[in-house]
């Protein structure tokens, strides 16, 4: 077996694989999608975790030569930057051990994922990729959508960046001129925006693990998420489900025709699916590891993350079936109202004494500009509560909204 792990991108969560793989007996090889890692992963590159870093420059069989020195048996990403470059390096260097090849933007294109749903008889959300208004207009009138509520967002980004929702009768094009041409916190030009149709329900975070196309669960939370203005998608509250769950029984046989229809043959899946009066329907699902510091949470609840299992797998060639709830766990993502002047960052004293505290970060200091929470990116603190009796659990957790709610941010 070779001594090296090949990471592309092992930012965002996937900074958590080097030393995961050290601990057991690897050497991580670095590979950047870029010269540079993208904007929203900047502050997760830890280039002093690696001897060996490479770089992609273009030219992508001349990166998998450089690789070659590795004799590697396996290479995986990180980050959702790094998925399609990935599928590339594998079918160059260790062909057939794989996802799909011919399904690689399927896995990161929002449009070209439900188009593959489409083709594989799965039912999705409709929707249109276009950079033309008139297109979009006429698309929206043939579907009986013109005038009703629908979402706008960049075919490619990550973690609510740029998703805006139009409201009945509002002006779609506004939102359809603000994606087009932007550049997102992927370091990626928006050259089309995607507007889908509206999905009404509970929405769930659905984890998975893949070994030769037999799919397994990882982990499944129920989200809870707000709207400001136009923006929405804004991560407010997760609560882990046990396997066994009625709400997990019902999502896990879609997410597994999910997982088949874009290509998923091994290793992590990461799917977000909305329970609609319709039936589940996806929101996006990724070839990755669930990021926004999920791996910790996932394994304070479950015991188990994506990271353990894909060490598991790729090292000691263990597979496992499901996994155990240990302990119920909610996560709070505290949101700034506005932009500005955060001020009274004493409002959380003593948040320690709750009965299910265990863990809480303020990502930004007293005085500090902060700005107006509106994605994943831009959450002011988050708070982990644990504890076995539900009911406590609800009373802490509307101590901490009254907390959120007194906070005092002066205008900038």
């Amino acid at each position: 077996m070779s001594k090296y792990t090949i990471i592309v991108d092992p930012l965002s969560t996937g900074q958590e694989y080097p030393a995961a793989f050290k601990e057991a007996g690897q050497t991580p090889v670095a590979v950047l999608s870029g010269l540079v890692p993208p904007p929203a992963f900047t502050g997760s590159w830890h280039p002093e975790e690696f001897e060996h870093i490479h770089y992609f420059t273009g030219d992508v069989a001349a990166l998998a030569e450089e690789l070659r020195q590795y004799e590697p048996e396996y290479l995986f990403p990180g980050a959702e930057s790094g998925t399609e470059l990935c599928d590339q390096l594998i079918e160059i260097l260790v062909p057939g051990t794989g996802n799909v090849p011919e399904l690689a933007s399927a896995r990161r294109d929002k449009w070209d994922m439900a188009e593959a749903l489409r083709l594989a008889g799965v039912p999705r959300l409709r929707q249109i990729r276009t950079a033309d208004p008139v297109e979009a207009e006429r698309w929206l009138k043939e579907n009986d959508l013109l005038g009703r509520r629908l979402v706008i967002k960049p075919p490619k980004s990550a973690a609510g960046d740029e998703v805006y929702v139009v409201f009945e009768d509002g002006d779609w094009r506004e939102r359809f001129d603000r994606v087009l041409g932007r550049t997102n916190k992927m370091g990626l030009v928006n050259d089309a925006v995607l507007i889908q149709e509206y999905a009404e329900g509970t929405e769930y975070l659905v984890d998975s693990y893949t070994v030769d196309g037999k799919h397994s669960l990882v982990d499944v939370c129920r989200y809870t998420k707000i709207s400001r203005g136009d923006k929405i998608g804004i991560y407010h509250r997760i609560d882990f489900l046990a396997e066994d769950d009625p709400e997990v029984q019902a999502l896990w046989p879609y997410t597994q025709q999910v997982l088949d229809a874009v290509g998923i043959r091994i290793g992590c899946g990461h799917a977000e699916v909305m329970m609609t009066a319709d039936g589940p329907r996806l929101i996006e699902v990724a070839a990755r590891p669930a990021g926004g510091g999920h791996q910790m949470v996932s394994e304070l609840a479950t015991g188990d993350n994506h990271i353990k299992r894909t060490v598991a797998h790729r090292v000691r060639g263990e597979v496992r079936d499901g996994f155990d709830l240990v302990q119920h766990l909610r996560g709070i993502f505290v949101s700034a109202y506005r932009d500005g002047y955060f001020r009274n960052r004493e409002v959380f004293d003593g948040i320690e004494s709750l009965k299910s505290f265990h863990w809480m970060k303020i990502l930004h200091d007293e005085d500090a500009v902060v700005p107006e929470t509106v994605d994943l990116f831009t959450c002011l603190a988050w708070v982990i509560l644990i504890h076995s009796d539900a009911q406590t659990l609800d009373d802490d957790y509307r101590r901490v909204l009254e907390m959120e709610a007194a906070i005092v941010i002066d205008e900038p």
